[in-house]
């Protein structure tokens, strides 16, 4: 299988693991939640995106037009660069003229020492409480044979190691990647099989039995099962709750509710995409039980 694509290495990171992180993101994702706030990860090729505002004009610029073979690009009436999807064919010729950087390649290769060396830069702030290097995506596992290539290498370096994933892959690799990994997130979006398909493309039976087995089989590997919540798909206490006694049954697995945000909105203008949804939010009253049970979750887990 080819190498799967780098779009992001964010240095820093305080939401991804314990400590600072470095968080590799890849290109590529089984899924379609209708939410997801890293569009641009979804497809495993390399991608261009626009962002208007960035855009100088056809009066002191031009240049993308011109380097256009397909005649995809045009300009509004203020000046800016318009993009027309569907003859648009990603040769990202448009990326190497543009001076302003308002259209840009999403996705690049990138060797695994390329990526380790990049990651070692931050090693002194990972000493501070058990920093280091946190995979996600995309799906981390769609790419399990170079998945466990690059964790191999970062343990070699005594890096501390964690991934974050939806759970919809082969157990086998998921069996294979836990002997490289000190902690793993893992998203248990909803119980119910249908609304699942509906809203992410994929049955959740797969992402339940391989949870399942990943608490029986993970001995060293912390587990952090995840759920973003998120208005319309599962948005109630009955639905959340279902979910917290489906984590509950593994040992010593900690758990934390995600409340929807829109910070991604922006990301799907930029690739020519409609946001799918929309300016729903989720209400006070469920945003007041998701914190009530996070800290209660937390309290538990300090105690075991």
């Amino acid at each position: 299988m080819v190498d799967p694509l780098v779009f992001n290495i964010q240095n820093y990171s305080l939401n991804d693991g314990p400590g600072i992180r470095t968080i590799v993101f890849l290109k590529g994702c089984p899924m379609r939640c209708r939410w997801c706030c890293n569009p641009e990860s979804q497809k495993y090729n390399i991608e261009m995106s626009y962002t208007r505002k960035n855009c100088i004009g056809e009066e002191e610029c031009g240049f993308c037009k011109r380097s256009c073979h397909q005649k995809a690009i045009t300009f509004d009436e203020e000046g800016k660069a318009k993009i027309e999807k569907s003859l648009c064919t990603d040769c990202l010729s448009c990326t190497k003229v543009c001076p302003a950087m308002a259209m840009k390649q999403q996705g690049k290769p990138m060797e695994i020492s390329e990526i380790i060396d990049q990651v070692l830069r931050q090693e002194l702030f990972y000493h501070h409480g058990e920093g280091g290097l946190t995979v996600s995506g995309g799906e981390p596992l769609s790419h399990g044979d170079w998945l466990i290539r690059l964790l191999k290498e970062a343990k070699k370096h005594r890096l501390h190691t964690a991934i974050e994933t939806c759970g919809y892959a082969s157990y086998e690799v998921l069996k294979e990647v836990i002997n490289y990994l000190d902690v793993i997130f893992f998203d248990i979006k909803s119980m119910n099989d249908e609304k699942h398909k509906r809203y992410t493309g994929k049955s959740n039976q797969i992402i339940l039995d391989n949870f399942k087995q990943l608490v029986q089989d993970a001995k060293t590997t912390k587990i952090t099962a995840r759920t973003p919540v998120i208005p319309g798909f599962n948005d109630t206490v009955e639905e959340l709750e279902e979910i917290q006694r489906f984590v509950a049954k593994g040992k010593n697995v900690s758990y934390e509710m995600l409340p929807y945000h829109r910070f991604g909105k922006g990301k799907y203008e930029m690739l020519g995409r409609t946001y799918p949804m929309g300016d729903v939010l989720l209400s006070e009253e469920i945003k007041t039980y998701i914190q009530k049970q996070n800290e209660k979750w937390r309290k538990k887990e300090c105690q075991s």
